[in-house]
């Protein structure tokens, strides 16, 4: 079975960690720049597109400083990945580095980076950052 690659990718917010907090860890928060709604219940988050949805499950979070998914078609097909995003304040420039991790197969690896760049280009919008 194919095995996805593991990328990083790290963003300067100028926010506060309590909006990114909110804007990352509650469904209206991930419905307002990642999905168009977002239903939680127990530790399955449903995200929905356009009339299609995906699921991931819960794996692990907290609060100021990161939330890891992994989505349940990746578990149900046995491939090791995440969708992490982690975030801290930078000492020297005060602005919030948010780091994203995730995985991709090979052959979409460039599609699935610039759609990681367009959509926290969206978050850096909407929280005006």
């Amino acid at each position: 079975m194919e095995q996805k690659i593991k990328f990083e990718q790290e963003y300067l917010l100028k926010t506060s960690p309590k909006i990114l907090n909110n804007m990352l860890m509650s469904p209206s928060g991930l419905s307002e720049w990642f999905a168009d709604d977002v239903n939680i219940k127990e530790d399955i988050y449903t995200f929905f597109w356009n009339g299609s949805e995906e699921s991931a499950r819960l794996l692990s979070k907290k609060n100021n400083e990161f939330i890891r998914f992994k989505w349940i078609e990746d578990e149900e097909d046995g491939i090791d990945s995440f969708l992490e995003l982690r975030f801290k304040v930078d000492p020297m420039t005060k602005m919030v580095v948010l780091n994203l991790t995730s995985f991709a197969f090979e052959d979409e690896l460039e599609e699935v980076q610039l759609y990681w760049q367009n959509t926290l280009e969206e978050l850096k919008r909407v929280i005006g950052a």
